[in-house]
């Protein structure tokens, strides 16, 4: 091995340590009483939490993810887009604004798709309908619209399922690191350094947040990962890392979960946009399983996905179809048995 590579390595594995301490050591000071930063969030009938409880762990990953980015750029000589990083920053400051302020969701919702155009304008866009087996090319109209409107919401739907003790960051971990692996796959360097960064920022924050937490990611990190999730997406697919229907399974806990809940509420003539506790997760803490038994149950769930996304990736079609079949089977049971305990649950109450 040559001397550059070696140094490349050293550095590479730095990075990860500094960015895994650096998350660490600003969740910590987060949470610490005095800091300005330490915005809490207080429980209401909606809450999984009973005590008020820091909210501003997100920045600690946020804060890192950049960081980290900006280094590996300078130090690595890798290609990670300034207009990702800017349109990021965007949406972690409006968000954090909400965190503190409650912006209202027009504003909010505003910037996401002000967010969303200039990345898919700037080359971050579906070019054509993805399944196994099968692509179908769209009008650039098209093609823009649809990217757009995945971008808001993926940024909202991950915003939507952080609502339970070290769940989204379980998520973030699973899904950034099966994002890795394919982009270690496709030998796509910059690509699989800056999911590791993310998983790194991310393992940082989770020793304060696996349950019981001292802190919650907030607004700023949980909308943050959701654009983090499409952006990488989309970046995988405009390089040819891995087709779009592999995101999609590799992140189908909060996506199925976030989508069911979305229909059911708009059938029961529900305010969608309002709180609730109507989550998958949400009624089996409330069912009697609790933080801790849900999350762990809902990290197998996320390990097998990505598990299945990256056998998918070295699979004939016939068994990449089985897979997608498998699942879509998987989760209507889940869906069915989650339900049945929650009725039960209501009715002994």
């Amino acid at each position: 091995m040559g001397g550059g590579d070696e140094y490349n390595s050293l550095m590479i594995s730095v990075l990860f340590i500094v960015s895994f301490l650096l998350s660490m050591s600003l969740t910590r000071q987060f949470i610490n009483p005095s800091s300005w930063l330490r915005v809490m969030d207080h429980p209401n009938e909606r809450s999984l939490h009973s005590v008020p409880t820091p909210r501003t762990g997100g920045l600690a990953i946020m804060i890192t993810f950049f960081v980290a980015s900006v280094a590996a750029v300078l130090l690595l000589d890798l290609i990670i887009s300034p207009i990702l990083l800017l349109c990021a920053l965007a949406v972690m400051a409006i968000s954090f604004l909400d965190d503190c302020y409650s912006v209202s969701a027009a504003i909010r919702f505003g910037v996401h798709l002000a967010v969303a155009v200039v990345l898919v304008t700037n080359g971050f866009q579906l070019t054509a309908l993805e399944l196994p087996g099968v692509s179908w090319p769209w009008h650039n109209a098209i093609a823009l619209l649809v990217s757009s409107l995945f971008i808001v919401w993926m940024i909202n739907l991950y915003n939507f399922m952080d609502g339970m003790d070290g769940f989204a960051a379980g998520m973030a971990i699973a899904g950034f690191s099966c994002f890795a692996l394919l982009g270690w796959q496709a030998q796509h360097q910059s690509f699989i350094i800056a999911n590791l960064i993310v998983v790194s920022a991310v393992l940082g924050f989770l020793l304060f947040n696996f349950p019981p937490a001292r802190v919650f990611m907030g607004d700023a990190g949980s909308s943050t990962l959701g654009f983090l999730v499409a952006a990488f997406t989309l970046w995988a697919t405009v390089d040819n890392i891995f087709p779009f229907w592999v995101a999609l399974l590799i992140f189908s806990p909060f996506i199925v979960d976030a989508s069911v809940t979305l229909i059911r509420r708009l059938f029961a003539g529900e305010r969608i946009w309002e709180a609730h506790k109507s989550h998958s997760y949400q009624r089996l803490v409330e069912a009697g399983w609790g933080h801790r038994k849900t999350v762990l149950y809902a990290y197998l769930l996320m390990v097998l996905c990505a598990a299945s996304a990256w056998w998918a990736m070295q699979a004939t079609i016939f068994f990449q179809l089985a897979i997608v079949a498998g699942w879509v089977g998987i989760y209507t049971l889940i869906i069915i048995k989650t339900g049945e305990l929650a009725r039960c649950h209501e009715h002994q109450n």
